[in-house]
This record gives C-alpha cells, structure tokens and sequence, in this order.
C-alpha cells in the first residue's frame, strides 16, 4: 500500500508540475479539435520559418502544441492579455502586433496560420495582405474563423441566450466557406485546401461552457476580465474559478464523451472554417 501511495503522490506532483494552460488544454473540447485538424493539414514543418497570430482567446497552449511539429516558429497575438504568461510557457517572445502592420520583413515566412483572428478585425482584407507580403512565393496561409452562418443551429441558440458576437469580442459572425476563399483570392492567396470542424455537439456543450464563465463567474472573478473573454485567459482568472473548474474537470470525459455524437453528423458541414492558401510562385 505504501508503494502504490507513493507513486500515487507521484503522479499527482506531475499533475501539479504541468503548466496551468496544458492542464487547462487537455480539458478543452474544440481547441482539441482544431489542433488536430491543423496537425493534419501542417504537417512536420521541418526547418521552415512560421508564424502563429492569435487574438486573445489564447494562453499560450495551442502554440506550444505546434511548436512539437517542427519547424522555427514566431509568436504574435492581437490583445495583451495572456501575452506575458504565453511567453513564459513558451520561453520565447510573443509579439503584441498591430494586424493592419506586422512587424515582420517581406517574405520572411514558409508558413503563416491564424487561429480566430479575422473576424475580430473591422479591416480582414489589410490583415491578410500582410499575411500575403509576409510569405515567401510559393508558402502557406493557413485560416481558421468560425463559420458565422446564423441559420445553424447552435448559432441561433446562441444569440437567443446572448452570446451574440459581442460577447465573443467579433465584429462579425464569421466567413462562410466561399466568403474566405474569397478573400484570400482577392489577397492573391490561392485556396487549396478547406476543412470544416467541430459540429453541433461540439458547438453547444461549448456555449454551455462559456455561457456559464460569461454570464456567473467572470461577474464575481476577483481578477480583472476584459470585454470578449469567454474562459479564463490567465492564470489569476483560473484560480478565481478553481472550485468551479475543479467540479468540470471531474465531469469532462463525461462531456467529451457526449461531443462524439458529432460522428453520426459526418454528413453535416462543421461551424469552424479552415482555408489553406497559397502565394503564387511568380507575380
């Protein structure tokens, strides 16, 4: 018995070891989601140059996560909220960066992804040009946005509960499918490959989720909160819900269970959009 509580002990100061946002990944339901959809569409990325832009809704865990594929990467994100703990977690800067200028030198990179950032923006046609000097002839822009397509279900229960886009921080719904190609083919950045993800169940154990953080306990956090965070972005944030986040961790694989009921809607398309595009080898 004193073998088994031993290791026991052990196991658990592992668990406490791990950085606060990987605990808080291995407890997420579409962020799980999209990185293994970007695992699929990046790749090993070898030696390439790469840049991750997030905007806020980001602790830094998704970018340690690609950082394992490979590759020599850059950090930049569009608020300042988590940008000192990411850099931390990641040991590595993470630019705070002005979407309609970034800070980058023409053609400096293999592979450029965003993650959410488009539809916070009230100019995506400049951010995406940026993205398009950036790239070296013939690199990747890897895009995701929500889908934004308010005759879905989940979304109208959304804004029939208040989580209209405001609350998510967006100045618009999102980009359907043809509404990003569209763009990027208007940047000069030649589609090649689309993706949809996370479904209906996905989507609304979701907006419970944030629904709950939103409108019961960022109200009486003791950490201050900025408009369009929808889950803990820090780790004073966490700790202001640790009771709370205690009892959802308990009932997570419950949870995550229940979003498997997306595989019997494999002929539905998904409310997250993923574009890979690429620029032109010549002018």
């Amino acid at each position: 018995m004193t073998g088994q509580s031993t290791h026991a002990s052990r196991v658990q100061q592992g668990v406490e070891q791990t950085p606060w946002q990987l605990r808080m990944f291995s407890r997420t339901l579409k962020k799980k989601l999209r990185l293994r959809v970007l695992r699929d569409v990046l790749g090993h990325m070898d030696t390439q140059r790469c840049l991750l832009v997030t905007c806020g809704d980001n602790n830094g865990a998704i970018n340690y996560q690609l950082r394992c594929l490979g590759g020599n990467w850059s950090w930049a994100d569009c608020e300042t909220t988590s940008i000192r703990e990411m850099s931390e977690l990641l040991g590595e800067e993470v630019k705070h960066i002005d979407p309609k200028q970034l800070p980058y030198p023409a053609e400096h990179f293999d592979c450029i992804v965003t993650v959410d950032v488009h539809e916070h923006l009230r100019d995506p046609e400049t951010f995406t040009r940026e993205i398009r000097r950036l790239l070296r002839p013939g690199g990747r822009a890897v895009i995701t946005v929500p889908t934004g397509d308010r005759r879905k279900l989940a979304n109208r229960l959304k804004n029939a509960v208040g989580m209209t886009r405001e609350k998510y921080g967006h100045v618009r719904d999102g980009f359907s499918v043809p509404e990003l190609q569209s763009l990027m083919e208007a940047m000069d950045l030649n589609p090649q490959r689309t993706v949809t993800f996370s479904r209906f169940f996905t989507e609304l154990f979701e907006l419970g989720i944030n629904f709950v953080y939103v409108n019961k306990l960022a109200k009486t956090s003791a950490a201050p909160i900025t408009q369009g965070t929808i889950a803990p972005a820090t780790s004073a944030q966490l700790r202001s819900v640790q009771t709370t986040y205690r009892l959802y961790s308990i009932i997570y694989p419950f949870v995550w269970l229940a979003t498997r009921l997306d595989l019997l809607l494999f002929f539905t398309t998904g409310y997250v959009v993923l574009v890979e595009g690429k620029k032109p080898t010549t002018p």
